[in-house]
Protein backbone atom coordinates (compact mmCIF):
# COMPACT_ATOMS: atom_id res chain seq x y z
CA UNK A 1 0.00 0.00 0.00
CA UNK A 2 1.51 3.36 -0.42
CA UNK A 3 2.58 5.80 2.19
CA UNK A 4 -0.37 7.47 3.47
CA UNK A 5 -0.30 11.28 3.36
CA UNK A 6 -0.79 13.35 6.91
CA UNK A 7 -3.87 14.80 6.72
CA UNK A 8 -4.56 17.80 9.54
CA UNK A 9 -8.53 16.69 9.64
CA UNK A 10 -11.57 14.52 9.37
CA UNK A 11 -12.83 16.60 6.59
CA UNK A 12 -9.55 16.28 4.75
CA UNK A 13 -9.59 12.91 5.35
CA UNK A 14 -13.06 12.19 3.93
CA UNK A 15 -11.53 14.34 0.84
CA UNK A 16 -8.67 11.64 0.48
CA UNK A 17 -11.47 8.62 0.64
CA UNK A 18 -13.64 10.28 -1.93
CA UNK A 19 -10.66 11.20 -4.28
CA UNK A 20 -9.56 7.56 -4.46
CA UNK A 21 -13.16 6.32 -4.76
CA UNK A 22 -13.69 7.86 -7.53
CA UNK A 23 -9.72 6.82 -8.95
CA UNK A 24 -10.81 3.04 -8.03
CA UNK A 25 -13.91 2.61 -8.14
CA UNK A 26 -14.90 2.20 -11.62
CA UNK A 27 -18.31 0.57 -11.44
CA UNK A 28 -19.63 0.95 -7.95
CA UNK A 29 -18.47 4.85 -8.27
CA UNK A 30 -21.75 5.13 -10.32
CA UNK A 31 -23.87 3.72 -7.49
CA UNK A 32 -22.49 5.34 -4.66
CA UNK A 33 -22.82 8.93 -5.60
CA UNK A 34 -26.98 8.17 -5.06
CA UNK A 35 -26.56 8.56 -1.65
CA UNK A 36 -26.30 11.57 1.31
CA UNK A 37 -23.76 12.94 2.22
CA UNK A 38 -22.90 11.07 5.32
CA UNK A 39 -23.94 7.61 4.00
CA UNK A 40 -21.48 8.48 0.71
CA UNK A 41 -18.81 9.55 2.77
CA UNK A 42 -18.98 6.08 4.96
CA UNK A 43 -18.78 3.75 1.52
CA UNK A 44 -16.52 5.67 0.21
CA UNK A 45 -14.07 4.81 3.06
CA UNK A 46 -15.24 1.05 3.15
CA UNK A 47 -14.78 0.48 -0.51
CA UNK A 48 -11.19 2.13 -0.05
CA UNK A 49 -10.44 -0.08 2.68
CA UNK A 50 -11.88 -3.36 1.08
CA UNK A 51 -9.82 -1.66 -1.85
CA UNK A 52 -6.37 -1.19 -0.02
CA UNK A 53 -6.49 -4.54 1.78
CA UNK A 54 -7.31 -6.70 -1.55
CA UNK A 55 -4.43 -4.97 -3.33
CA UNK A 56 -2.17 -6.11 -0.61
CA UNK A 57 -2.98 -9.74 -1.24
CA UNK A 58 -2.13 -9.23 -5.09
CA UNK A 59 1.44 -7.18 -4.63
CA UNK A 60 4.80 -8.26 -4.74
CA UNK A 61 7.79 -6.78 -2.50
CA UNK A 62 9.75 -7.09 0.39
CA UNK A 63 7.06 -7.39 2.86
CA UNK A 64 5.03 -10.10 2.86
CA UNK A 65 1.56 -10.98 1.88
CA UNK A 66 0.73 -12.18 5.06
CA UNK A 67 2.59 -9.15 7.21
CA UNK A 68 0.27 -6.87 4.63
CA UNK A 69 -2.68 -8.22 5.84
CA UNK A 70 -1.82 -8.51 9.46
CA UNK A 71 -0.74 -4.80 9.27
CA UNK A 72 -4.24 -4.28 7.81
CA UNK A 73 -6.18 -6.64 11.43
CA UNK A 74 -3.98 -3.53 13.68
CA UNK A 75 -5.04 -0.78 11.53
CA UNK A 76 -9.23 -2.10 11.81
CA UNK A 77 -8.35 -3.33 15.58
CA UNK A 78 -6.11 0.84 16.37
CA UNK A 79 -8.73 2.31 14.51
CA UNK A 80 -9.46 6.20 15.76
CA UNK A 81 -11.36 8.94 14.11
CA UNK A 82 -8.61 11.01 15.67
CA UNK A 83 -5.46 9.31 13.46
CA UNK A 84 -5.40 11.72 10.75
CA UNK A 85 -2.32 9.56 9.59
CA UNK A 86 -4.65 6.78 8.43
CA UNK A 87 -7.44 8.64 6.33
CA UNK A 88 -9.14 5.61 4.76
CA UNK A 89 -9.71 4.25 8.67
CA UNK A 90 -10.24 8.04 10.40
CA UNK A 91 -13.24 8.04 8.18
CA UNK A 92 -14.28 4.31 8.38
CA UNK A 93 -13.91 4.24 12.50
CA UNK A 94 -16.23 7.21 12.26
CA UNK A 95 -18.64 5.31 10.04
CA UNK A 96 -18.44 1.80 12.23
CA UNK A 97 -19.46 4.15 15.08
CA UNK A 98 -22.15 6.30 13.75
CA UNK A 99 -23.77 2.99 11.75
CA UNK A 100 -22.84 0.11 14.14
CA UNK A 101 -21.09 -1.64 12.00
CA UNK A 102 -19.31 -5.00 13.87
CA UNK A 103 -15.63 -5.35 13.80
CA UNK A 104 -15.81 -8.71 13.64
CA UNK A 105 -17.49 -7.88 9.83
CA UNK A 106 -14.37 -6.19 8.64
CA UNK A 107 -12.20 -8.65 9.89
CA UNK A 108 -14.49 -11.86 8.07
CA UNK A 109 -13.61 -9.45 4.95
CA UNK A 110 -9.92 -9.77 5.72
CA UNK A 111 -10.08 -13.27 6.13
CA UNK A 112 -11.61 -13.74 2.79
CA UNK A 113 -8.72 -12.17 1.37
CA UNK A 114 -6.35 -14.01 2.86
CA UNK A 115 -7.84 -17.35 1.32
CA UNK A 116 -6.28 -15.63 -1.81
CA UNK A 117 -2.78 -16.30 -0.21
CA UNK A 118 -2.68 -20.20 -0.30
CA UNK A 119 -6.36 -20.74 -1.73
CA UNK A 120 -5.87 -20.96 -6.01
CA UNK A 121 -8.59 -23.67 -6.55
CA UNK A 122 -11.59 -24.31 -5.69
CA UNK A 123 -12.98 -27.35 -5.42
CA UNK A 124 -16.77 -27.21 -5.23
CA UNK A 125 -19.30 -24.18 -5.12
CA UNK A 126 -19.68 -24.39 -1.63
CA UNK A 127 -16.29 -23.98 -1.12
CA UNK A 128 -16.24 -21.33 -3.19
CA UNK A 129 -19.43 -19.82 -1.84
CA UNK A 130 -17.79 -19.33 1.35
CA UNK A 131 -15.28 -17.31 -0.31
CA UNK A 132 -17.75 -15.25 -1.66
CA UNK A 133 -19.72 -14.69 1.72
CA UNK A 134 -15.99 -13.42 2.87
CA UNK A 135 -14.97 -10.74 -0.04
CA UNK A 136 -18.37 -9.78 -1.00
CA UNK A 137 -21.30 -10.54 1.03
CA UNK A 138 -19.39 -9.02 4.29
CA UNK A 139 -18.84 -6.00 2.10
CA UNK A 140 -22.81 -6.03 1.55
CA UNK A 141 -23.98 -6.41 5.07
CA UNK A 142 -21.63 -3.52 6.13
CA UNK A 143 -23.12 -1.19 3.54
CA UNK A 144 -26.61 -2.37 4.04
CA UNK A 145 -25.95 -0.94 8.23
CA UNK A 146 -24.83 2.23 6.15
CA UNK A 147 -27.80 2.68 4.73
CA UNK A 148 -30.29 2.09 7.24
CA UNK A 149 -32.74 -1.29 6.95
CA UNK A 150 -36.28 -1.95 8.22
CA UNK A 151 -35.97 -6.09 8.68
CA UNK A 152 -33.08 -8.03 9.38
CA UNK A 153 -33.91 -9.67 6.01
CA UNK A 154 -31.99 -6.99 3.99
CA UNK A 155 -28.84 -8.62 5.38
CA UNK A 156 -29.53 -12.26 4.24
CA UNK A 157 -30.43 -10.15 0.72
CA UNK A 158 -27.28 -8.61 1.28
CA UNK A 159 -25.57 -11.76 1.28
CA UNK A 160 -27.54 -13.07 -1.98
CA UNK A 161 -26.58 -10.03 -3.43
CA UNK A 162 -22.45 -9.95 -2.70
CA UNK A 163 -22.69 -13.67 -3.85
CA UNK A 164 -24.27 -12.70 -7.52
CA UNK A 165 -21.66 -9.90 -8.18
CA UNK A 166 -18.77 -12.11 -6.75
CA UNK A 167 -19.68 -14.71 -9.19
CA UNK A 168 -20.16 -12.01 -11.89
CA UNK A 169 -16.66 -10.95 -10.91
CA UNK A 170 -15.47 -14.33 -11.40
CA UNK A 171 -16.64 -15.02 -14.88
CA UNK A 172 -15.50 -11.46 -15.73
CA UNK A 173 -11.86 -11.56 -14.59
CA UNK A 174 -10.88 -15.99 -15.76
CA UNK A 175 -8.26 -14.63 -18.07
CA UNK A 176 -6.58 -11.94 -15.73
CA UNK A 177 -6.96 -14.53 -12.59
CA UNK A 178 -5.48 -17.43 -14.86
CA UNK A 179 -2.56 -15.34 -15.48
CA UNK A 180 -1.44 -15.24 -11.67
CA UNK A 181 -1.87 -19.15 -11.56
CA UNK A 182 -5.81 -18.75 -10.10
CA UNK A 183 -8.96 -20.90 -10.88
CA UNK A 184 -11.97 -19.73 -9.14
CA UNK A 185 -14.76 -21.60 -11.08
CA UNK A 186 -15.25 -25.05 -9.12
CA UNK A 187 -13.21 -27.93 -10.02
CA UNK A 188 -15.99 -30.44 -9.85
CA UNK A 189 -17.95 -28.34 -12.15
CA UNK A 190 -15.26 -27.63 -14.93
CA UNK A 191 -14.43 -31.41 -14.64
CA UNK A 192 -18.16 -32.18 -15.53
CA UNK A 193 -18.21 -30.09 -18.14
CA UNK A 194 -15.05 -31.46 -19.50
CA UNK A 195 -12.71 -29.07 -19.11
CA UNK A 196 -9.81 -29.04 -16.92
CA UNK A 197 -7.99 -26.49 -15.21
CA UNK A 198 -4.83 -26.48 -18.39
CA UNK A 199 -7.89 -25.06 -20.56
CA UNK A 200 -8.81 -22.35 -18.44
CA UNK A 201 -4.96 -21.26 -18.18
CA UNK A 202 -4.06 -21.73 -21.76
CA UNK A 203 -7.55 -19.57 -22.64
CA UNK A 204 -8.29 -22.72 -24.57
CA UNK A 205 -11.74 -22.87 -25.57
CA UNK A 206 -13.99 -26.30 -25.70
CA UNK A 207 -17.12 -27.40 -27.09
CA UNK A 208 -18.28 -26.82 -23.53
CA UNK A 209 -17.30 -23.95 -22.05
CA UNK A 210 -20.40 -22.14 -23.24
CA UNK A 211 -22.46 -24.15 -21.58
CA UNK A 212 -20.56 -24.25 -18.75
CA UNK A 213 -20.71 -20.33 -18.83
CA UNK A 214 -24.64 -20.68 -19.56
CA UNK A 215 -24.70 -22.82 -16.10
CA UNK A 216 -22.40 -19.76 -14.28
CA UNK A 217 -24.65 -17.03 -15.32
CA UNK A 218 -28.02 -18.67 -14.37
CA UNK A 219 -26.63 -19.18 -11.07
CA UNK A 220 -25.58 -15.86 -10.51
CA UNK A 221 -28.61 -14.46 -11.96
CA UNK A 222 -30.68 -16.59 -9.12
CA UNK A 223 -28.70 -15.08 -6.30
CA UNK A 224 -29.23 -11.41 -8.06
CA UNK A 225 -32.70 -11.95 -8.19
CA UNK A 226 -32.75 -12.83 -4.59
CA UNK A 227 -29.93 -10.07 -3.54
CA UNK A 228 -31.90 -7.11 -5.68
CA UNK A 229 -34.69 -7.55 -3.13
CA UNK A 230 -32.57 -6.27 -0.28
CA UNK A 231 -34.13 -3.00 -2.29
CA UNK A 232 -37.55 -3.30 -0.48
CA UNK A 233 -35.99 -2.98 3.11
CA UNK A 234 -33.18 -0.10 2.36
CA UNK A 235 -33.93 4.03 2.02
CA UNK A 236 -35.07 5.27 -1.17
CA UNK A 237 -31.65 6.73 -2.28
CA UNK A 238 -29.91 3.87 -1.19
CA UNK A 239 -31.67 1.81 -3.36
CA UNK A 240 -30.66 3.63 -6.06
CA UNK A 241 -27.24 3.20 -5.27
CA UNK A 242 -27.78 -0.40 -5.24
CA UNK A 243 -30.02 -1.02 -8.05
CA UNK A 244 -26.84 1.07 -10.20
CA UNK A 245 -24.25 -1.26 -9.00
CA UNK A 246 -26.19 -4.27 -9.50
CA UNK A 247 -27.52 -2.75 -12.51
CA UNK A 248 -24.00 -2.60 -14.06
CA UNK A 249 -22.66 -5.61 -12.90
CA UNK A 250 -26.08 -7.46 -14.96
CA UNK A 251 -25.07 -5.77 -17.89
CA UNK A 252 -21.33 -7.18 -17.49
CA UNK A 253 -23.29 -10.67 -17.05
CA UNK A 254 -25.33 -9.88 -20.16
CA UNK A 255 -22.09 -9.04 -22.60
CA UNK A 256 -20.74 -12.60 -21.37
CA UNK A 257 -23.63 -14.41 -21.77
CA UNK A 258 -23.78 -12.95 -25.36
CA UNK A 259 -20.02 -13.98 -25.90
CA UNK A 260 -19.48 -17.06 -23.75
CA UNK A 261 -15.66 -17.05 -24.99
CA UNK A 262 -15.27 -13.49 -23.87
CA UNK A 263 -13.72 -13.97 -20.80
CA UNK A 264 -11.21 -16.17 -22.30
CA UNK A 265 -9.80 -13.75 -24.20
CA UNK A 266 -10.15 -10.22 -22.12
CA UNK A 267 -12.02 -8.60 -19.33
CA UNK A 268 -15.54 -7.40 -19.83
CA UNK A 269 -16.35 -3.52 -19.88
CA UNK A 270 -18.96 -1.14 -20.17
CA UNK A 271 -18.54 2.41 -21.26
CA UNK A 272 -19.82 6.06 -19.20
CA UNK A 273 -22.61 5.91 -21.57
CA UNK A 274 -23.96 2.62 -20.82
CA UNK A 275 -23.39 3.26 -16.79
CA UNK A 276 -25.22 6.39 -16.57
CA UNK A 277 -27.81 5.10 -18.74
CA UNK A 278 -28.07 2.16 -15.99
CA UNK A 279 -28.21 5.05 -13.01
CA UNK A 280 -31.04 6.84 -14.84
CA UNK A 281 -33.13 3.57 -14.89
CA UNK A 282 -32.60 3.06 -11.34
CA UNK A 283 -33.78 6.58 -10.03
CA UNK A 284 -36.57 5.92 -12.75
CA UNK A 285 -37.35 2.26 -10.98
CA UNK A 286 -37.60 4.32 -7.28
CA UNK A 287 -39.90 7.09 -8.41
Amino acid sequence: MAELATLPDLRASERYCEAMARREAANFYWGFIALPRPQRTAIYALYDFARQVDDDADLDGATSRAERLARHRARVRDARMQDTTDPVMAVLANAMARYAIPTGEVERLIDGVAMDLETTRYATWSDLREYCLLVASMVGRMCVRIFGFRDPVALARADELGIALQLINILRDVREDAARGRIYLPLDELAAHDITTDDVLRGRVTSSWSRFVAFQAGRAREHYASGLRVTAHIPTSSAVCVRTMAGIYLRILERIEADPQLPLRSRASLSPAVKLSVMARSWIAAL
